[in-house]
């Protein structure tokens, strides 16, 4: 996909993400559109799965650590051919495969069932250690939120990751500043982030989360080291495309009402006519 096709295909996740959380009158919003751009480059671009053999061998695999950003998984899985599209407004709702967290039991495309902060690392360190053992060429890619790292499992999967150099390890840290009670660097500051992984034995690469050509550059860098996990800082904004959830730690996890669920998509769908005004040149 060339940028201009990632931008769209992001537009119409952060769509998927409003609607299932609207839908649900529950969820997590902020840190999902945050994400957004990060899940449209793993499942469109770098990452090899494929939706009509979800479980084939060599696929790469992805752990979402931060397990209640799941709407902005779904969309993702769901737009590139993982589910019908339609189901995301199912979301949390009874009998729905689409649960507040991710789970591996009740869907295709889920390496791992996640929520626990903190723990979907270690899972993807494991992950990784079996692909070095059986010698399988196989990546392994998990996204942590930065307040995430708060959690002290963190740091011993990271701890154990570069003792193991593993090499097929990609951590990517979705770092728009912001928890649920505030910025994080007031509430348990985790900075410098780089530093902290750098001293684990980790290569260290920084990203705009909302540059695709930044993304770009950093998951190539990432592909290229040998004898050591890498860790991508992806900056990003909380709650990025929706103008009033921008920056705004108070959306990190409550759904818009059906007036803010009208706004939402009005700015969306004008982002979408923007894009194709681009596309026409």
């Amino acid at each position: 996909m060339n940028n201009l096709e990632l931008k769209k295909t992001a537009n119409q996740i952060r769509k998927g993400i409003v609607s299932a959380v609207h839908s649900a009158k529950a969820g997590h919003p902020g840190g999902s559109l945050s994400a957004a751009d990060i899940f449209t480059y793993l499942y469109f671009e770098e990452m090899n799965v494929d939706p009509e053999n979800p479980g084939m061998e060599d696929r790469d695999r992805f752990v979402l650590s931060k397990g209640h950003t799941a709407p902005g998984l779904y969309a993702a899985l769901a737009y590139r051919g993982f589910f019908p599209v339609e189901d995301l407004v199912t979301l949390r709702r009874l009998g729905s495969y689409l649960q507040g967290h991710p789970c591996m039991n009740h869907m295709e495309g889920i390496d791992m069932s996640s929520g626990s902060l903190g723990q979907g690392i270690s899972v993807a360190a494991g992950m990784a250690l079996a692909a070095k053992m059986d010698h399988k060429t196989y990546r392994v890619y998990t996204l942590l939120g930065d307040g995430e790292l708060q959690e002290g499992q963190v740091w011993e999967a990271a701890m154990f990751a570069g003792h193991h150099k593993l090499d097929h390890l990609v951590v990517i840290v979705d770092n728009n500043g912001l928890q649920i009670d505030g910025p994080v660097e007031n509430v348990c500051s985790p900075y410098p982030i780089d530093k902290k992984f750098e001293a684990f034995q980790f290569h260290v690469v920084h990203a705009d989360a909302h540059d695709f050509d930044s993304l770009r550059e950093a998951f190539r860098e990432a592909k290229n080291i040998r004898g050591m996990p890498v860790a991508v800082i992806a900056h990003s904004i909380k709650g990025k495309g929706v103008s009033f959830m921008e920056g705004d730690a108070g959306w990190h996890g409550k759904a818009p009402n059906d007036m803010e669920y009208e706004v939402a998509m009005a700015e969306l769908e004008n982002a979408d006519r923007k894009l194709l005004r681009e596309e026409a040149g």
